[in-house]
């Protein structure tokens, strides 16, 4: 047997990542989306794969575009649809368009002209026509139009971007200039010629959500007669919008707002089986902006609804998908640094699990097949299908014959006493969760460097994962015990806990990052002397607060990646209409309050060594940052060293720059562990 080795950046690459798989009618295959890099080409493909659920072996259907994704079965098992930019014709796709295929194989072929491009899409119940989403200038009617006024735009010699809209760009990019979010109707033309779309919102005042307008947005009817959708009603359109519900017929246009409350924002609407009924997740933002996302539901004849998981303390996460019966709906939801499979009964409004994490991040189920995808801290994502009575089986095994060659480290969830959310002198320490990695080859009789990987948010709880970005056995291998403190105001943990650090960011977290590391002090395996902390976005955030109030020393140095460091500056973020929510003022109305959150307000204090990494087109922590996070430390004399991206975004999406930002993150610690310079030394 060939000895194991630890895992390497190279390998990471080299794993094929797997996306959400559709189900055939019958149940008898799952297709998905399967994405492979190249380090050479510096970029990556995907292509689609058939893998049946009764056994064999996967089969590759697509191979001539470069990124073939989303795919989705008709309801006659007939076609598969997905979205790609491809050549065909002798043209190649400005944007991405719509694309048809038979399971059995042969050419996909290109189910319309869309000049402004299709994003998400979903089957009418006759699998001859779909409804999808494109993003088209308003006041123009018709496809023609729209073409015409997409090729000039391109081809402009300008560059400004003018807008008097409140939102106007979303995590990387700027919103389409001038264009709004409308759903279409498609109906597939014969033997392969283009279909007929009609823009089913034009000459209407509707459109939907400017951030990321996908499958959670929209439903078709089981009888393929009307389509429900979120919208917001408001004239203005903001980041923090409360969405209601409205549903259109088909076939006169008509639309009636359904469900509509200016206190809640509505989302992810699902049809029951029989379309009497309408599924939702609803969140109560005029209690408070942090409020979960709870399961409701529309009853048609009554014309009323209900939230109906209001007493299950979790957040629902969409897409929702009815049961057969019509008694109960399947979704997605976190507990405790996992992702889990959930069913909710309906009649006694009680939640089950149906398929445990990990970390789940998909699934469907069609004729009493039920299909995951899903990771763990120790394997990439993989698919598998359930059936009742049967042991879950896994359809494929894309990346097993390189995962047999790595060994990877122990993965331990501990449990710690942090931060008192009720505080007071006499308060006891709340229950805190702290997942650790341990390197390969672990030895308790030997001392480890310790790195904290702070994870971002504030509302997310990683824990049993695996992440492509900031992966923990990736950092172990390189001789580190990980850990990754899932700190007050993470999700997973009921709402009060999450909603613990409202108005008052950087209090609990950074006791509860300093309880954790005081916890591994205590562990014989553990050499204070090498101690550092990472983070991205809000874990950047928290090294740089860290800096200002964790004395000199306790760290060798700290990694802040995107991270927020001044709040009055951050107000050129994407999502500044949340800024007073979060920190409990505008900045002109209290600016002391909200300097008092920024680890700005603390740069007197900073020492500790810091490697500042950020991306040109990061709006969500725009660069300046980080560049001012950097030019503070120099300014001040503190060892600092600058990574800064003009081509990434929030996060390093190329694999060669992948490369470097772990050359340099690796480099850094090592720089400043002074268990790598004795060893040095002793060479």
């Amino acid at each position: 047997m060939a000895r194991k080795r630890p895992i390497t950046l190279e390998d990471l690459w080299a794993l094929e990542r797997l996306g959400t798989p559709s189900l055939s009618p019958d149940g008898a295959q799952a297709v998905a989306s399967l994405a492979s890099y190249s380090m050479a080409d510096n970029k990556g493909s995907s292509s689609l794969w058939l893998l049946s659920t009764l056994g064999g072996a996967p089969r590759r259907l697509t191979r001539g575009g470069d990124k073939d994704g989303s795919p989705q079965w008709s309801p006659r098992g007939d076609l598969i649809a997905f979205t790609a930019r491809r050549e065909q014709e002798g043209r190649k796709d400005d944007e991405a368009q719509l694309y048809v295929i038979a399971p059995d194989g042969g050419e996909a072929v290109r189910a319309a002209e869309v000049a402004t491009g299709v994003e998400a899409f979903r089957w009418l119940p006759g699998g001859r026509a779909l409804v999808f989403v494109s993003w088209v200038w308003p006041g123009l009617k018709g496809q023609r139009a729209q073409a015409k006024k997409f090729k000039a735009f391109k081809e402009r010699k300008e560059t400004g971007y003018v807008t008097s809209e409140a939102q106007y760009r979303h995590w990387d990019r700027n919103l389409p200039e001038g264009r709004v979010a409308h759903l279409h109707l498609l109906e597939l033309g014969r033997d392969g010629a283009p279909g007929k779309v009609r823009d089913l919102f034009e000459d209407s005042p509707y459109e939907l959500t400017r951030s990321d307008p996908g499958l959670s947005h929209f439903d078709v009817s089981p009888d393929g007669r009307r389509v429900v959708f979120a919208f917001d009603p408001a004239a203005e359109k903001r980041p923090d919008g409360r969405f209601a519900l409205a549903e259109m017929d088909l076939k006169t246009g008509n639309v009636q707002v359904i469900v509509q409350d200016a206190d809640w924002d509505l989302t992810g609407p699902r049809y029951n089986p029989d379309g009497h009924r309408i599924a939702f997740s609803a969140s109560h933002q005029a209690v408070k902006h942090t409020m979960p996302s709870q399961l409701a539901v529309w009853e048609r004849e009554e014309n009323a609804w209900d939230v109906v998981s209001a007493e299950w303390d979790h957040d629902v996460h969409t897409p929702l998908h009815w049961e057969d019966d019509g008694q109960a709906l399947l979704f997605l939801a976190e507990q405790k640094g996992r992702t889990h499979l959930w069913r909710f009964d309906l009649p006694d409004r009680r939640a089950e699990i149906v398929v445990t994490g990990g970390t789940l991040s998909g699934f469907d189920k069609a004729a009493g097949t039920l299909v995951t995808v899903g990771d763990s801290a120790l394997h990439p994502a993989r698919i598998h299908a359930h059936v009742a009575g049967q042991p879950a089986r896994r359809l494929e095994s894309f990346n097993d014959a390189l995962m047999s060659q790595l060994s990877l480290g122990t993965v331990q969830e501990v449990w710690f006493k942090g931060a008192s959310a009720q505080g007071g002198p006499q308060a006891e320490g709340d229950d805190v969760q702290m997942w650790l990695v341990f390197p390969p080859g672990f030895d308790p009789k030997k001392k480890y460097p310790v790195l904290h990987s702070i994870h971002g948010g504030p509302h997310t709880g990683p824990g049993d994962l695996w992440h492509y970005r900031w992966n923990q056995q990736l950092f172990a291998a390189q001789g580190y015990i990980v850990a990754n403190v899932n700190y007050h105001g993470s999700s997973g943990f009921g709402y009060a806990f999450l909603d613990s650090i409202t108005h008052r960011w950087g209090e609990l977290e950074l006791q509860d990052v300093e309880a954790a590391t005081d916890w591994l002090l205590k562990r014989p395996w553990v050499d204070g002397r090498r101690m550092f902390a990472s983070g991205g976005s809000y874990g950047g955030f928290m090294v740089a607060w860290m800096n200002g109030h964790v004395p000199p020393g306790r760290y060798q140095a700290y990694v802040c990646h995107a991270g927020c460091y001044d709040w009055t500056a951050m107000f050129a973020d994407d999502a500044w209409s949340w800024h007073a929510k979060e920190l409990g003022a505008w900045y002109w109305d209290d600016p002391a309050r909200v300097m008092t959150q920024s680890p700005s307000a603390f740069a007197g204090n900073m020492a500790t060594p810091t490697l500042v990494v950020h991306g040109a087109l990061d709006y969500r922590v725009p660069d300046a940052q980080g560049l001012a996070y950097y030019n503070t430390l120099k300014a001040r004399g503190v060892d600092a060293r600058l990574l800064w991206f003009p081509d990434e975004n929030h996060w390093i999406l190329k694999p060669r720059n992948s490369r470097l930002w772990h050359e340099e993150f690796f480099a850094w610690l090592k720089r400043h562990d002074p268990g790598a310079r004795r060893r040095r030394k002793a060479r």
